[in-house]
């Protein structure tokens, strides 16, 4: 007699899958788009679908709709949204004019994006959930994406920034497989209370981004970036290889330091040589 459990998981859910499949569909859109020399719309449609990309698992975990199937369709898309889509629309914006470089460029991307959501589904690294192990690829994707965006907004003649494109192409693809440490952002309680200045800040951050949504987006992204090197340096007690690059061990998530256990260190010490005096 079948397992009538077993028979209902073989169901798929429609809604976090549906919104799954709108941000694989906008970055395909992007693709097109950019081989139509339609760089500013392709800029866009990488951007809609990060929307739908944090929409679908949010729905998924509010409705209990959670899957096997659901969260293997989403690292698909995410290969298809963020992976290929933002390579090649930045490979025929700038850098195919560049020869081997610039298609090599673009690969690094790709190939970054890969392994960064491999080692992201296998779980390796830091088990804390406030961070991520190397930049994520929705963000390396509005990296890329943004610098299209505002190239293209500004008529920015590509073939001038072909190299800068090209570097910073390959500088987004090697954070997605580093070791450095970035906020997840996932330890703020939405649901919690908050002061009538932080909605007053929210609703200023919408309207600076409104003003110039690709320029604004570009520099936000681009400093959260850069925060992934900054943090890790400050955390730890002295740089290795092991923090920037590689596997990771237990050993070098010990050496990552909170700002309260480094104060209660200090006074500690401070008690000490009081005791001695």
């Amino acid at each position: 007699m079948p397992n009538n459990s077993s028979t209902k998981n073989r169901g798929i859910f429609l809604l976090p899958n549906l919104l799954t499949t709108a941000g694989l569909f906008s970055g395909f859109f992007a693709i097109v788009a950019s081989m139509n020399n339609q760089f500013e719309s392709a800029a866009i449609a990488i951007f809609i679908a990060m929307v739908f990309d944090g929409l679908d698992g949010r729905v998924a975990r509010m409705t209990n709709t959670q899957s096997d199937f659901g969260a293997e369709y989403d690292s698909m898309a995410d290969i298809v949204s963020f992976g290929m889509a933002p390579a090649l629309v930045m490979y025929n914006w700038a850098l195919s004019d560049l020869g081997k470089f610039g298609w090599l460029a673009a690969f690094i991307f790709v190939a970054g994006g890969a392994l960064r959501l491999a080692r992201f589904n296998t779980n390796l690294g830091s088990s804390d959930k406030r961070f991520f192990q190397g930049l994520a690829i929705p963000s390396a994707a509005a990296i890329v994406s943004g610098l299209v965006w505002v190239g293209s907004k500004y008529e920015v003649d590509p073939d001038s920034i072909s190299y800068l494109a090209a570097i910073l192409t390959i500088c987004a693809g090697l954070l997605m497989v580093s070791n450095f440490r970035y906020h997840s952002f996932k330890d703020v309680d939405w649901r919690g209370r908050v002061s009538f200045v932080v909605i007053l800040a929210v609703v200023l951050a919408f309207v600076i981004v409104a003003t110039e949504p690709s320029l604004v987006l570009f520099i936000i992204f681009f400093l959260y970036a850069l925060s992934g090197p900054i943090l890790t340096i400050r955390s730890v007690n002295r740089l290795e290889l092991k923090h920037v690059v590689g596997d990771t061990d237990d050993d070098c998530d010990d050496e990552i330091e909170k700002p309260d256990e480094k104060r209660s260190e200090k006074q500690q010490k401070e008690d000490e040589r009081d005791k001695s005096d």
